[in-house]
Order: C-alpha cells, then structure tokens, then sequence
C-alpha cells in the first residue's frame, strides 16, 4: 500500500499494542516502522530495474524480517529512554506487530508480498489497490480522534480500535466485490462463448467499485471492466496478442526466464519502432478505455556490449489527467 496507509496502520496498531502505557509515542514508533519493510524501494538507486522489481516485497516483507528485526528495534528505542517507559518485551512487541502488519496488508495488493521468504511464494489475493482513500481517510480519521484524546483512557483505545475495524470490515468487503465482479467476467464469457485458460481479477486505480480482469486464452490476453454500477452484464473484451515467438532464441536467456518468473507468466511481447518490448499484464493498462494500449510494467530489451538488458520504460505522468477522467466516468457505470 501507499506510504501514507502503512503509517496510519503502523500508528494504529502501535497505539494498541502499547498506547495506553507510553501514549502518543507508540503512535510515533508504530508509524516508523510501519514503513521500514518499504525501505526495499532504495534498491533502485544501486540496482538495475529487474532485480529492483524482483526484490521488492520480498525479505523485508517477511515473517522472518519481522521476527528478527523486532527485538533490534525494540532494544534501540528502549535504549533511547533514558526513563523506561516500557520494557524492551513490551516495545519489541510493538515493532513486530507494526512489521508485520505491513506486508499482510500488502499481500492483498497486486503486488503482493513474499510473506514466508526465502520461499519462493508471493501472496496476492488482488483486492484492494496500492491507493485506495475509502480505506485509508476513515482510518486516518478515527486514528487522529484517538490522538486527540487523552492517554491511557477506554475512549482513546475504543477510537483507535474503531479504525481497526473499520478498515478490516473494508477490506472484507473488497473481497466480496472482488468475488461478485469475478462471477459477472465468466458470465460474459461463457456468453460471449470465448474458451479461456484462467482469469484474474483486481480493482482499478484509487477504489473498489471498478474491477478490471485479464483473461488468459491460447494465443492472447484479454481485458475488460465491470463496475459495480454497471446496467449491463455484458463486459466488452480488448485482445492483446500474446506474440511470445517474437522472443524467438531470446526465451532461452536467463534475463528473459527472470522476467517470465517476475510477471508469474503474464506477459506479451511486442515490437514498436524496430524495438522488442516485455510487457508485464498483472498491473495492467495505463488507461482504461478500448484504445489504451501501453502497460503499466514494460520492459525494452536490447543489447549493449553483446549483452542482454532491460530497461523499464517511463511513465508518461502527463496522462493522468484524462486517464482520471476516462476512470471516473466508467466507475459511474456502463
């Protein structure tokens, strides 16, 4: 999720843990740390864009980091209070809990989290987007509710609990969106009497009404929305070629195999301007209307010094504007 998000739950959960003994300071240590495991990010400043992106949510987004950098962190603040607030259990408990609730939540993302490294497994279950304010403003609200109000009471820990809650029941309901709108895409399908291999599913950009999914066929991809607003079951279907032979020998290339594994074997390839192309489908278009056509996570490869290389192909930022606009007016229904 968003930097913003993993503080305010970070804030919250520490303020439960250990609010009542050491106040506002289990706030501000909850949310410290519910942003450490997004520290990952600085890889890219040393490491090239595929072993940034392999990399990302992976150790730092584990049980295991929580399990071993708790007690570390947790012995440090305990060191830096000169007065023991609280003891170094009840703190290193707070650093897990503000840990580890970072990449659970981050799991339900599309993303997902490589909660039980060094497996090779990345939890994703794909039902809320990385920025979603129906989720994160009621948290944020009740979470500063509880600040205001005075330390060590059954009020402060109610509100504080309250946005727990609030955010959990959000996140349920996702989930049966996610199921609902899952049920309509194989509807049209089957009645639209197109053979396909499997479907995923996942929320566009800042809500949970509009779903989009992409659907695996024999020798392409294709993409759709549903809104929950829709008046028409029927969901319109753009095709994109799969083109996987355009690799040609290239597919044998260790490179290319680790981008294969990164795309969990989503992907198309293309050529545009005499140039090869990766596209990585699980985060989808940037645009969501029947002419957008670049993907979110692309790769050009070429070759420098008779080596192999990828490259992440920039974001055009200056399309957002009507990309937001396009995005509004569909959630509004078809």
């Amino acid at each position: 999720m968003d930097s913003l998000t993993q503080i305010v739950l970070g804030a919250a959960v520490g303020e439960a843990v250990l609010g009542k003994k050491v106040g506002n300071k289990a706030m501000m240590w909850g949310a410290i740390a519910g942003t450490i495991p997004d520290l990952d990010v600085l890889s890219k400043l040393f490491l090239d864009a595929v072993t940034s992106n392999e990399l990302h949510r992976g150790f730092s987004h584990s049980l295991l980091f929580s399990l071993l950098m708790a007690p570390l962190f947790g012995w440090g603040v305990c060191r830096l209070y000169r007065k023991k607030i609280a003891t170094w259990k009840e703190w290193s408990q707070l650093f897990f809990w503000a840990l580890f609730t970072h990449p659970l939540l981050d799991a339900h993302t599309t993303w997902g989290t490589q909660l039980f490294w060094p497996l090779d497994l990345r939890l994703s279950f794909k039902n809320i987007f990385v920025v979603d304010p129906l989720y994160t403003m009621p948290f944020l609200f009740f979470l500063l509710w509880a600040m205001c109000t005075t330390r060590g009471t059954a009020k402060r820990a109610q509100r504080n609990r309250l946005g727990l809650v609030v955010s959990s029941l959000y996140m349920v309901l996702t989930l049966v969106f996610k199921a609902w709108t899952f049920q309509i895409f194989q509807k049209s399908l089957e009645e639209q009497s197109i053979a396909y291999l499997e479907i995923q599913t996942k929320p566009t950009p800042m809500n949970s009404v509009l779903w989009s999914a992409t659907v695996a066929t024999e020798e392409a991809y294709l993409i759709g929305y549903t809104s929950l607003f829709d008046r028409s079951s029927k969901v319109n279907f753009v095709r994109f070629e799969k083109n996987h032979e355009l690799l040609g020998t290239l597919k044998s290339h260790s490179l290319v195999k680790r981008l294969v594994r990164l795309s969990q074997g989503w992907y198309t390839v293309e050529k545009r301007d005499g140039k090869l192309y990766f596209n990585d489908l699980r985060f989808g278009l940037m645009g969501i209307t029947e002419q957008a056509s670049r993907f979110v996570f692309s790769y050009e490869l070429y070759f420098e010094n008779d080596e192999l290389k990828a490259k992440e192909t920039p974001k055009v930022y200056g399309e957002i504007k009507p990309i937001l606009h396009s995005l509004t007016q569909r959630i509004r229904g078809n």
